[in-house]
Formats: structure tokens, C-alpha cells, sequence
């Protein structure tokens, strides 16, 4: 059955309430745990019942032909074709979750208007015109199964169990005068029916979960590339859980490497969800999922910078020449008087970051080189610190990403090597905490207001974001709608 973009993106909807619950094990610690709501299951089933229902009303019906006999005049032949579904009402539906196997589908009250021709002959005698047929008291009751691929790391999902009853069919001859004839045989076109479209209207259920469902369940981001350095593992890490309240699912949540991937030398903590839940959707995204990153980067030699002169504003009281550092070490302006100088930073170990409930906190351990750059542009090496920073995170979001930045706390200073022989980093300490938040740290947060993306599948918005932290978690919340 073919269907508009329109009808996608509200199964779209379904997908990622769903499929974002679709992994859980009760062995493995996840980088991000996903939960979705009795809220976003009731959206995601108005959205969905909506592709149903277009999918119903294409039911094809077919010509229903048969006998009739009437007293003194004998046998006579009925047909019934043309069928046409003028409206397919499915005005009560409810997706809710089943602990331990899945989510139960369930629609009651729902109707059918069907409009078609009829004919009947006897001998020479031809009748036939038009009739509205409703068909009213529908049920339907389906089981969405849902699992994993270990291989690809993809979320799936089937329907193994549907049922449907209708209560009643009705058939009506509108200003007819044959209306006599039509009740000599309208409880057996009426069955007839009735029999057919219980059978098709499952049919067509179990048909839209694997021809737009499955396939759309496929389009959920498993690994984002975020650069020429690392990328993103979103891929699901074992099969659903589902609880009396809520669909939970377990993400791997992990920073990997693109030129080579390996396994990090720690493993993401238990995250312990609060009960209470306003949003559709919440991401419990683990300080694991961070440090993945700061790990990846680190080893990759990703994480420097290097600082001239002229990258810094011309009003600013740091400069970076051997006159102003002769200010503070003497040694430097008299071994190599009025030069640039330049600084290579570097981190030394991979950065870690910390959650608990009163925010986000990283250490960053920086090396610095310091370099007199000389008349023939060569670089000479002049001292070699190191700075630990403690610094706060500030987390905020968009529709499609999480973005942050950076705060310094504290910073000390260490001397681990001199070309110029020894001095005091006392000053030197004074001047990196005016330098590193207002030269080095705008270039990091720049980077960082890029931000993450999150796990989400086309034409999906989220609103009404929040963001808390929780202990060695960031919680995440937010309504969601397709547009």
C-alpha cells in the first residue's frame, strides 16, 4: 500500500517514542537510557491510528454474489459491487504498555460508511440501484512486538497477534421500492461482509507495522559521524523492557574513534531514573557518554591548541610576546628581547566530567609549551607547565542537540620543564587566570556550542526541553511532535 509523506511522519512519530525505549539488560550499563511515557504513547497512538485509519479506508472489498428465493416465483440471482469506503471513524484507540512483553494496540467504536451498486434479476425481471452499507461496533486488538538486530544494532519491531469484531452491518436502500426485495437476502450479504472485512482489517494492521513501521525503524540514527575524528554508537545493546508505566530502553551512548575503534578503559555506572515524569520522552545521557568523548579525543591528539599574538584582542591586557613575559619571568626578555612568542596546549590526560545533583563538573590537566618564535620564524622551546583546571559545565539544548560551555573554577599552575632556567610561576599563575577564560576558553566553547545530536529520525521536533542533573546523569526531558 502506498502512502503519503504525511502518513510517514506520524508512524515517524510512533518510531522514536517507541524506539527509543527499545533496549534494556539487566548486565550491561547503558551510555544514555531512554524512556518513554504513557504520555508519548498516547500522542504516538493519535498519530499513528491516523496512517491506520488512510490504510483502512484502501481496504479493497469485493463483489459479493449469491441466491435468492421468493415464494410462488421461485429462485433469483443478488450481487453486490462497486464498493467504495466513504469513511473509516476510529474514534477511541490507546497504545499502552504490557510488562515483559510489549505494547497492546487497541481501538473500540469504531465505524465504516461503504457505498456501492446492486443488482438482482429473476427470469426477465432486472432490478438494481444504489446502497449505503455501515457497519458499526468495531474492535481491534493488536500486539507490537519489539526486539533489537545484535548484528546492526537496530531497533525492529513486529505484530504477532491482532484480532477484530464487528458488531453489526447494516444495509439501506435510500428511496427504494424494492426495499422488500433487498431483506430476502440482506442478513446474508450482511454476514458475508461482516466475515470479509474482520478478516482484512488485520490484514492491513500487520501489513502497515512491516511495510511502514519496520522500514521506518531503520532510518533511527545507529552511529553519527561528528567529525574527521570520531563518531557516535546510538545502536540499541538488548531487547525491550516494558514496565506497567513506562517503555525503557538502553542505548550504547559511546564516543568511538573512526580511524580506530576501541573499547574505552571504564564502564558507564547504573543510572537510577526518578518516578515522576511530565515529558514525553526523557534521555538519562550518563557522564560515561562524555567521557567517551573527552577519551577519544584525547587519544587522538585532538584536544590542543595552538596561540599566537594575533589571535588575541588587541585590547586585551595579555600579549603574547617576550616583552610582556619579561614582565614576569625577566630571563625571557633578556635571552630573546622583543619577540612574538607562541604557546602549543595540549591535554595530557583525557578530561574527565562528573555529575551530580548540583551540576556538571570537569577537570581538564593541560600541558602548555611556551615558544620564542625567532627573526627566522623558528620556534624556541622557553618552559614547559602544566595547568589543572576545574572547571563547571553549563549544558543547555536544542531541538536536535545538546550543547555547553565552559566555566573555570580553579586553576594551578606547575613548572614541569625550563630552557631558561628556574623561576616562580606566582605571577605567571595570575596572568592564566585572567588568560584562560578570556582567551582560551571561548575557543573551546565555540567548538561546544556546535553541540551533540541526538538519536532522532526525520521530520521529528522536540519542545519543551529540560535539563537536570541527577547523580552520574544528565536527565533530559521533552514533548515531541513531527512536523
Amino acid at each position: 500500500m502506498a502512502s503519503g509523506p504525511g502518513s510517514v511522519r506520524r508512524w515517524a512519530t510512533l518510531v522514536v517514542l517507541v524506539a527509543l525505549g527499545t533496549a534494556v539488560t539487566t548486565t550491561t550499563n547503558p551510555g544514555i537510557v531512554a524512556r518513554v511515557t504513557q504520555k508519548g504513547l498516547d500522542y504516538a497512538c493519535q498519530q499513528g491510528v491516523l496512517t491506520l485509519q488512510k490504510e483502512l479506508e484502501k481496504i479493497t472489498i469485493p463483489t459479493f454474489s449469491g441466491n435468492f428465493k421468493i415464494k410462488y416465483l421461485g429462485k433469483g440471482q443478488y450481487s453486490f459491487f462497486s464498493m467504495v469506503i466513504q469513511g473509516f471513524n476510529l474514534p477511541n484507540s490507546q497504545i499502552r504498555p504490557l510488562p515483559d512483553e510489549g505494547l497492546d494496540l487497541s481501538i473500540r467504536d469504531a465505524s465504516i460508511k461503504i457505498r456501492g451498486k446492486w443488482k438482482a434479476r429473476k427470469n426477465f425481471i432486472k432490478l438494481g440501484g444504489n446502497f449505503d452499507l455501515s457497519v458499526e461496533g468495531i474492535s481491534i486488538s493488536a500486539g507490537l512486538s519489539l526486539g533489537y538486530d545484535p548484528d546492526s544494532g537496530h531497533s525492529t519491531v513486529t505484530c504477532p497477534r491482532c484480532s477484530s469484531h464487528i458488531n453489526t452491518v447494516r444495509i439501506r436502500i435510500s428511496g427504494s421500492s424494492v426495499g422488500w426485495l433487498i431483506q430476502l437476502f440482506h442478513k446474508r450479504i450482511e454476514s458475508s461482509l461482516q466475515n470479509s472485512m474482520t478478516s482484512k482489517i488485520c490484514e492491513v494492521v500487520t501489513s502497515t507495522v512491516s511495510s511502514k513501521l519496520q522500514p521506518y525503524f531503520q532510518t533511527l540514527p545507529v552511529t553519527t559521524k561528528l567529525d574527521k575524528v570520531a563518531g557516535v554508537d546510538y545502536s540499541l545493546v538488548a531487547p525491550p523492557r516494558v514496565t506497567a508505566d513506562n517503555l525503557d530502553g538502553l542505548l550504547k551512548g559511546e564516543f568511538f574513534s573512526l580511524a580506530h575503534r576501541s573499547p574505552p578503559p571504564f564502564a558507564p555506572p547504573a543510572l537510577a531514573f526518578p518516578t515522576d515524569h511530565d515529558r514525553m520522552v526523557y534521555l538519562g545521557i550518563s557522564e560515561y557518554f562524555f567521557n567517551t568523548a573527552g577519551f577519544v579525543y584525547q587519544k587522538a591528539r585532538a584536544l590542543n591548541l595552538t596561540l599566537r599574538d594575533d589571535m588575541i584582542p588587541k585590547e586585551s591586557m595579555f600579549r603574547l610576546t617576550t616583552k610582556f613575559f619579561g614582565t614576569l619571568i625577566p630571563q625571557v626578555a633578556k635571552m630573546f628581547p622583543d619577540m612574538q612568542m607562541q604557546l602549543f596546549i595540549w591535554a595530557s590526560l583525557p578530561p574527565k566530567l562528573t555529575v551530580n545533583p548540583n551540576g556538571l563538573n570537569l577537570i581538564f590537566v593541560l600541558d602548555t609549551q611556551a615558544f620564542a618564535i625567532l627573526p627566522n620564524s623558528s620556534l624556541d622551546p622557553l618552559f614547559l607547565l602544566e595547568m589543572n583546571l576545574n572547571l563547571s559545565v553549563v549544558v543547555g539544548a536544542r531541538s536536535d542537540r545538546l550543547i555547553g560551555e565552559l566555566r573555570l573554577d580553579k586553576l594551578l599552575l606547575e613548572l614541569k620543564h625550563s630552557d631558561i632556567g628556574p623561576f616562580s610561576v606566582e605571577l605567571l599563575q595570575s596572568v592564566m587566570n585572567y588568560a584562560v577564560p578570556t582567551i582560551v576558553l571561548p575557543v573551546i566553547n565555540k567548538k561546544l556550542q556546535r553541540g551533540f545530536p541526538l538519536p532522532l529520525p526525520a521530520y521529528i521536533k522536540l519542545f519543551n526541553l529540560i535539563l537536570q542533573p541527577y547523580q552520574d546523569f544528565l536527565l533530559f526531558g521533552a514533548d515531541v511532535h513531527y512536523s
